[in-house]
């Protein structure tokens, strides 16, 4: 009788190992768990950050959207209730959204369209051209409160420079903050204040667009407008995606300019959903209300983000990429 011998397998450095046997992993040279080390040290604070003042309060306020709460005594699990009433039994809410969605729908948009508008003309080399990209730049670093008691003067009904630009032209201008058609398009136009931030990215985005393609398009015959539209434009969309995200998730969470300005009023016609969240947990101590408010804005954050992702591959150009 033969006896069957398990055959046995030779490892790089020349011992013998049983099939199926693990092989043991290799320890990392000294220099090398130094510099994991040293990874592990630097990126912590982030870590700690990140668990302690973000991951941890969102999974609490997540808890706290299905209790009822006051923030004084113990939280009452209420279940799906503070949903429930938000989306079928509380008309302010549905008014709310509306009207977030509303001044995201328009004010990205607009402030898109300016913004590249205003990166075309400062690209042209014109006189003082660095004066006027500081100038354009300026109102970005202003705070949004200094820039909300600004336009509190600006949309004066009376006094205001808009109004009285307006009766130049004999044009009866309205009370822009207290009259319910014109609040949200006067908080719109505020928007467009602080555009200067897009304005620098499209400034970059075109100062690396290659020469040769203009040379090559005025070979052909392309007008200025052709130029921008078939050479700038493409080049642009990875930048103009980027301020379309960022302005999305900004709309949606404005948050001082009605504070400051209107308070949600008149009539809640200026309310938005950041200002309505602030209401009900700070001052009505409706924690759990205000939480669940909060993962609705959430979701429709994500909703509106998930699209735009979703349609990128249709006008965003990327330059390593190849399309068929």
């Amino acid at each position: 009788m033969t006896t069957a011998v398990a055959p046995v397998a030779a490892d790089a450095a020349g011992r013998e190992s049983a099939p199926g046997r693990r092989r043991p992993r290799p320890r990392l040279a000294p220099h090398r768990r130094r510099e994991a080390l040293f990874f592990y040290l630097f990126i912590s604070p982030w870590a700690i950050g990140f668990l302690v003042f973000l991951l941890g309060p969102m999974i609490f306020s997540f808890y706290l959207s299905f209790t009822d709460w006051d923030s004084f005594t113990a939280p009452v699990w209420v279940g799906l209730d503070n949903y429930i009433t938000l989306l079928t039994d509380d008309p302010i809410f549905l008014k709310v959204m509306g009207n977030t969605a509303f001044y995201s729908l328009i004010s990205v948009p607009l402030g898109m369209v300016v913004s590249l508008f205003i990166a075309n003309l400062l690209n042209k080399k014109v006189r003082f051209r660095k004066l006027f990209r500081t100038l354009v730049y300026l109102p970005h670093l202003i705070p949004i409160v200094a820039v909300a008691l600004i336009f509190q003067m600006v949309f004066a009904p009376e006094a205001g420079p808009l109004n009285q630009a307006l009766a130049l032209i004999g044009i009866e201008g309205p009370n822009w903050l207290m009259d319910a058609r014109w609040v949200k398009p006067a908080l719109i136009l505020m928007s467009l204040w602080q555009a200067g931030g897009g304005t620098i990215l499209l400034l970059a985005g075109m100062n690396g667009i290659p020469k040769e393609l203009y040379e090559a398009a005025e070979i052909d015959g392309a007008s200025g407008f052709r130029q921008f539209w078939s050479v700038t434009f493409p080049q642009l969309t990875p930048v103009i995606f980027f301020n379309l995200i960022m302005g999305i998730i900004g709309s949606f969470q404005v948050f001082a300019q009605v504070f400051i300005l209107t308070g949600g009023g008149p009539d809640n016609a200026s309310q938005m959903a950041v200002p309505m969240l602030f209401d009900e947990a700070f001052r009505f101590y409706h924690m759990g209300y205000g939480s669940a408010i909060a993962w609705i804005l959430f979701v429709v954050i994500m909703i509106f983000t998930a699209i735009a992702f979703a349609t990128s591959g249709r006008w965003v150009f990327y330059e390593s990429e190849v399309r068929s």
